[in-house]
């Protein structure tokens, strides 16, 4: 990064964020067009159904060029759920949630197509209020297979003792009438070799019951648009999926949507020396970026290096008064001062829907960067933002 004009770099054209309001999130369009063409690609050439999952990307600004490309949207809730019905208009609206709350489910009945269940105790208290709703809803089941090779135990829904999804175990023949599909979920930010792996154990922990449906859902986890991601293996997955059983095949990716798509602008507002030089920002981990702690993981940041790589090394902490705000230790090859944008990339991404305003810090305003208007600050907070949480 040029630290004078404080210019980026993405595609082939330079963003200069200079005069912008810090913090901010810049989603490229370009790019999540980009994301979009390559899943079209896979459904196209295996007949699939893609799907948003709005869990890791809600910028609904950008719904109806995504609902251009994809099927539709995935909803862990009534409020996502009603998001996807009124953004992303005349797509497929899908639901999963651990269990409905009563007093919601006849609006979820409204604005669903499909409606997955987590447990047989919810399929049977709600199937007979799906059957006089007056219209088609496709539902079904969660299965948890019980394979998974995510690492982060706080990620794995097939974590021993998981709350999600019914196991072979307590899975009941007799109660599947009605049911037109299963669903899984078993990975995060991993390849199609995994997949392929998962799909071994589905086919044969519950093929027989495959057997009987619609449709198979895979859920989400797939780093399509990842570069070195194997697509003809998923390809393959999802043809041997579809021919074996005569089943139609969705995938719910959050991720691929928008990896690599957006960034957070962020300040250099005063510097503090204890052992370590510590430059502090203008965001914050814990509000702006919860997953850098919460996962955790170091984010990059366009044209800093890891510690001692480049001659300044710093520490790079956020507003909060929680003491481990800290971003991580990040080089430079010149000396930050006050005033500087730092960009962190790979920020669209479970950002934007899980950021909070703890400490009262301001959430960051929100730009989008297209060919034809350049960049674009369609949303930005206040007080009114974080006095209306509270009562």
């Amino acid at each position: 990064m040029d630290k004078n004009t404080q210019i980026f770099r993405t595609v082939d054209m330079n963003i200069d964020v200079s005069g912008l309001p810090t913090p901010i999130y810049i989603v490229d369009e370009r790019l999540i067009e980009k994301n979009l063409k390559i899943l079209k690609e896979v459904m196209d050439r295996t007949n699939c159904k893609i799907l948003l999952a709005q869990k890791a990307f809600s910028m609904y600004s950008l719904y109806p060029l995504i609902g251009r490309y994809l099927s539709g949207t995935a909803a862990s809730s009534l409020f996502e759920a009603r998001l996807g019905f009124e953004e992303m208009k005349g797509r497929e609206v899908h639901i999963y949630s651990p269990a409905y709350r009563e007093e919601e489910f006849d609006e979820i009945i409204e604005i669903c197509d499909h409606i997955v269940f987590n447990s047989f105790s919810q399929w049977n208290k709600y199937k007979d209020r799906i059957k006089a709703a007056g219209k088609k809803i496709e539902c079904g089941l969660r299965i948890n297979p019980e394979y998974s090779e995510i690492k982060t135990e706080i990620y794995n829904p097939c974590a021993k003792g998981s709350r999600l999804g019914v196991t072979l175990a307590n899975f009941s023949e007799d109660e599947l009438e009605g049911i037109d599909g299963l669903h899984f979920h078993t990975m995060c930010e991993q390849n199609s070799d995994v997949l392929k792996r998962t799909i071994e154990v589905v086919d044969r922990k519950f093929g027989k019951y495959i057997k009987r449906m619609k449709w198979v859902n895979f859920g989400g986890g797939h780093h399509i648009t990842r570069p070195g991601y194997d697509i003809e293996t998923l390809v393959e997955c999802i043809m041997f999926i579809k021919n074996k059983y005569g089943v139609e095949v969705y995938l719910e990716p959050g991720e691929a949507i928008a990896l690599n798509a957006g960034y957070l602008a962020a300040r250099v507002l005063d510097f503090v020396k204890n052992n370590v030089d510590i430059a502090i920002l203008d965001t914050s981990a814990a509000c702006h970026m919860p997953d850098v702690l919460e996962m955790p993981y170091r984010p990059k940041i366009v044209g800093a290096g890891e510690p001692g790589e480049y001659p300044y090394t710093y520490r790079l902490g956020g507003l909060t008064c929680l003491a481990g705000d800290i971003i991580g230790d990040y080089s430079f090859e010149e000396p930050l001062k006050e005033g500087d944008i730092l960009i962190f990339t790979d920020m669209a991404i479970y950002t934007m829907v899980k950021n909070n305003t703890f400490n009262g810090v301001n959430l960051p305003s929100i730009a989008v960067y297209n060919e034809k208007e350049g960049l674009k600050i369609i949303k930005r907070f206040g007080y009114e933002d974080f006095k209306s949480r509270l009562s």
